[in-house]
């Protein structure tokens, strides 16, 4: 399974302007995916910088596709869930070769299965420091209790 169908896009919704979530829309200002999205501008331009977005221009303005919109959908996914953003463009970049659907699955599931690992390795280290806290917090509200008792 890829980014994209995790994300309930389909091939054709990076390719057209098919529209998953009901919107009609098939062309976006830099405003209006910022606002969608919760991102700056800068964020939209640093994205298209790194070839993850390619929106055409009309003078000075980006206009953005639904194919953008949709692919910046799944960055934002795949920066949620820690993925580079050199990882998620791999991921997008295979997911744009028309044969290469069985190789883009087989890397996003690599991609997918180290992520999950990393995820683990880090939610164990969490868990370890909020216990480790936990106990100081105690050890320290005892000491203050004896502070508190002692100066009655």
């Amino acid at each position: 399974m890829s980014m994209a169908q995790l994300a309930g896009i389909s091939r054709e919704d990076l390719d057209s302007a098919g529209a998953p979530d009901g919107n009609k829309q098939t062309t976006f200002t830099i405003g209006d995916l910022s606002r969608e999205f919760d991102v700056t501008l800068r964020t939209l331009r640093f994205y298209e910088d790194k070839a993850l977005l390619n929106p055409r221009r009309e003078g000075l303005n980006r206009i953005y596709s639904r194919r953008d919109r949709s692919r910046l959908k799944l960055v934002l996914m795949g920066k949620k869930v820690g993925f580079s953003l050199t990882e998620i463009k791999e991921m997008l970049d295979l997911y744009d070769l028309k044969d290469g659907q069985v190789l883009q699955m087989r890397l996003a599931l690599r991609k997918f299965n180290e992520q999950i690992e990393v995820l683990e390795r880090q939610k164990v280290d969490i868990e370890q420091a909020l216990d480790e806290l936990r106990r100081t917090v105690d050890v320290v509200a005892g000491l203050l209790r004896q502070k508190e008792a002692g100066a009655a």
